[in-house]
């Protein structure tokens, strides 16, 4: 309460342009139900789930200087911290004053005072042991008597005050002083020096398990000498670990000990590149993913891939997906997991069809298409080209693994690092940029297996994008690098040729399209030829069984020789024309009829000939007639038996028309949804995490100036349920319900969980169960039956009734 009290001052404190880069660095914080005060604000900045979202975007010294501020507790002033740190030159004091700033501009750290630095405490208890520091001495000796206390003060030479607080305070003093604490130390026995220099020394905290009695006398008698004195504490029942007070430690580590603190980032090997260069090689790149991603997709189209049974797209149907796509395996998981998240592919019973949302997608430019690709990748929360695990076992993609904010975080410190480089610079070998996303990204996820060098599948990804080239950021990179991702389309459509319409058929019976086809082109050679290749040129090649095929879909040879030749760049070969000729001569000169069937024809010779062929005898034919046989097979397999033969048969309907074997595209009825996990069962869901916004990315002008307007003119305190004054709106009925019985949240969170009851959102609940278990549930769909709370649980993927009073916390989903 006291941080959180001490926030709220401080907030209120703020300009408004202040107040609107918290607001802006901590959306969570302010997203609706916007807060109605800086006393509510600062209540939801101090939530765990809230501190918990910033601290993985936090740089490399942010951590470090929070951990330092956690180790110092009550002693955390801006001067203490830069001696722990040893930031005591200008430079450095000035690197320090910028990181303090950006843990400001996040609301995690504030000045108090003077002096006095304070941080959230979520955010303290981050670090069960900062520094490998133990509790501070004040902390540890509130178990202890006012008559030990008493003890230790006579044995250091210090009289003894009359309460135990003021024996406390004394004690505290003293041993604050690191001077006198170096000096006790070193005129203690030789055996208490060991201890306490082991002990000290250790940067992780490992609780000496020195107990009375102990076989050792030495050792036991050195612990007795250094409990008695307060450098060391015990329990009073003497039965616990001894612990050495933070206070004690950092003294006898000395004073040339400093905590980590690395202010600038590392330094990678630079080598001078252009901007034409960077672009030349990232439009390559682009242009090759965005065709391959296209040809994949199409893929997926005529035939949706098989899920497996334990969920996602097995190393099979991937490898079917790349042999027909002709595309590497990075590239379809890539195509998958990016178009699954823009919503172009759904699940579908055991099947992932693409939805409606692709028919639009794929009658775009290749510019258009990649767009939408790059923006799902950069939000995607998971390493899409992550093949095998831990254990080396191959990952099946689309599996719907719980979302890993690590490997965003991974994505994200790419970005920053690669925009970070100097103007004109890229780094000598792409592997380089590792160091570089530690750096900003800390609390990344780099746990691949397949990783030669840190986060190098991160980098392969970006450079297989067209996001990283030369060792730079591109300048489609540039654009997702920045917090809205404007200009995006622009450049893409700058960089990426648009799609070719035509193609060169040649007398070998191929076309070749060079740069991406567009829709109607991939779809005229889909139907007419087979894929040979696909990328930066595709082929197709022509044969009796593609024209077949396109015949037996219903198209006369007149309209194939037409299509194909308003799609070509010079006149069709005449190889190909008497291709289409002589395959249509000789299609449908046997027909199928369904009976279970009749094959019949207007040539005697003909029938009798396919009455004879060995290889149809499974097929059981009996003549009837001169031009009429009967199969004992079904019609698809007496048609296929035939095809198989060599034959060019066609099926009938029973009424005796041609059955045109047009095949429907599949499309997922739904697609996904861009937020929620819908009640009636698991959806794909798109994370809201962008990069993580720094001072100079916050706009002016926008909702967070309003909000912040409207914040610092309200009253500062939190408002209770019901009417309130100072002009703010009344609680609403529902937020006086849940008031009523969840008697366990705060002001904000009534509103919070009030807000997604009345609008359907989704939120995240801390929830104590009836065995006493705490554990973090996200809800949606939520409908209020006091005392319960009946909402889909995304955890159990089913219906759930919750008690309101057991719901101890509510956050955004």
């Amino acid at each position: 309460m006291k941080s959180r009290s001490t926030l709220a001052t401080w907030l209120s404190e703020l300009d408004r342009s202040r107040l609107a880069r918290v607001l802006a660095m901590r959306q969570d914080a302010a997203s609706s139900p916007e807060p109605r005060s800086v006393g509510e604000l600062a209540d939801r900045l101090q939530r765990p789930g809230s501190v918990a979202l910033a601290l993985p975007q936090l740089t490399l010294p942010c951590l470090q200087a929070a951990e330092a501020l956690a180790a110092l507790g009550a002693r955390a002033t801006r001067d203490n911290l830069a001696e722990l740190l040893g930031s005591t030159s200008p430079a450095a004091v000035h690197a320090l004053d910028a990181t303090l700033e950006a843990l400001s501009d996040r609301a995690l750290v504030w000045p108090h005072g003077n002096e006095a630095l304070r941080m959230s405490t979520p955010l303290r208890q981050a670090w069960r042991t900062p520094l490998g520091l133990d509790a501070t001495l004040g902390e540890l000796l509130a178990g202890t008597t006012s008559e030990e206390l008493r003890r230790m003060l006579a044995v250091l030479g210090v009289k003894p005050p009359g309460t135990k607080q003021q024996r406390i305070a004394a004690l505290v003093e003293h041993h604050s002083d690191a001077e006198r604490i170096a000096a006790l130390a070193a005129a203690a026995p030789a055996a208490t020096r060991k201890l306490l220099q082991q002990r000290a020394g250790s940067t992780q905290r490992q609780p000496l398990l020195v107990m009375f009695g102990s076989p050792d006398p030495a050792l036991q008698q050195g612990a007795r000498w250094a409990l008695d004195r307060g450098l060391l504490i015990q329990d009073r029942q003497q039965i616990g670990p001894v612990r050495m007070p933070a206070e004690v430690a950092l003294a006898l580590r000395g004073p040339d000990w400093h905590a980590p603190f690395e202010p600038l980032p590392p330094e990678p090997q630079l080598v001078p590149i252009t901007a034409a260069e960077v672009e030349r090689e990232a439009a390559a790149a682009a242009t090759a993913f965005a065709a391959g991603a296209a040809s994949v997709l199409s893929v997926c189209a005529a035939a949706p891939p098989v899920r497996l049974k334990s969920g996602g797209i097995g190393a099979r149907e991937l490898a079917r997906l790349g042999k027909a796509a002709q595309a590497g395996d990075a590239v379809v998981r890539l195509a998958l997991e990016t178009a699954y998240a823009a919503g172009l592919l759904a699940r579908d019973g055991d099947r992932v069809p693409p939805t409606e949302v692709y028919d639009t997608w794929a009658e775009q430019e290749p510019a258009e298409q990649l767009a939408v690709l790059l923006r799902a990748w950069r939000d995607l929360p998971l390493t899409p080209t992550r093949a095998r695990d831990e254990d080396d076992k191959a990952l099946p993609a689309l599996a719907g693994a719980p979302a890993c904010d690590g490997c965003l975080q991974a994505r994200h410190g790419l970005l920053t690092a690669a925009a970070g480089l100097p103007a004109g610079q890229g780094v000598k070998v792409a592997s380089e940029l590792g160091p570089l996303v530690s750096w900003h990204r800390p609390l990344a996820d780099d746990a691949s297996p397949e990783d030669t060098a840190p986060f190098s599948t991160v980098v392969r990804e970006g450079e297989l994008l067209g996001v990283l080239a030369r060792g730079a950021l591109s300048p489609l990179g540039a654009h997702l690098a920045a917090p809205t991702g404007e200009g995006l389309d622009s450049t893409a459509r700058r960089l990426l040729p648009t799609a070719t319409t035509t193609a060169r058929i040649g007398a070998d019976l191929t076309a070749v399209v060079t740069g991406t086809p567009s829709a109607r082109l991939s779809a005229l050679l889909d139907s007419t030829a087979d894929r040979e290749t696909s990328g930066t040129a595709s082929v197709w090649r022509f044969s009796a069984g593609s024209v077949r095929r396109a015949l037996d879909a219903g198209r006369t040879p007149d309209d194939i020789a037409a299509d194909l030749a308003g799609s070509s760049a010079t006149a069709l070969p005449q190889p190909l024309t008497y291709l289409i000729a002589d395959t249509a001569r000789g299609h449908g000169r046997v027909r199928i009829a369904p009976a279970a069937c009749v094959v019949h024809g207007d040539e005697p010779a003909l029938l009798a000939e396919v009455a004879a062929h060995r290889a149809l005898r499974k097929l059981a034919l009996r003549q009837l007639a001169p031009t009429v046989l009967v199969s004992g097979s079904p019609p698809a397999a007496t048609l296929a038996a035939l095809r198989a033969a060599g034959f060019a048969p066609v099926a009938e309907t029973a009424g005796g028309t041609v059955r045109i074997e047009k095949r429907l595209p599949q499309r997922a009825a739904v697609p996904p949804p861009r937020g929620n996990v819908g009640r009636r069962g698991p959806r794909a869901t798109a994370t809201r995490a962008s990069r993580a916004p720094t001072a100079a990315d916050v706009p002016t002008g926008t909702g967070t100036d309003a909000l912040a307007d409207l914040l610092l003119k309200a009253p500062p305190s939190v408002p209770e349920p019901g009417p309130v004054g100072g002009g703010l709106p009344r609680a609403t009925d529902t937020e006086e319900i849940v008031a009523g019985y969840a008697k366990h949240l705060s002001y904000g969170d009534i509103r919070q969980l009030a807000h997604a009851v009345d609008t359907g959102a989704a939120v995240t609940v801390e929830y104590i169960a009836t065995s006493g278990n705490r554990t973090v549930r996200t809800l949606s769909d939520l409908e209020l039956d006091p005392p319960y709370l009946d909402a889909w649980c995304h955890l159990r993927e089913a219906e759930r009734v919750f008690t309101l009073s057991r719901i101890h916390g509510v956050m955004p989903a």
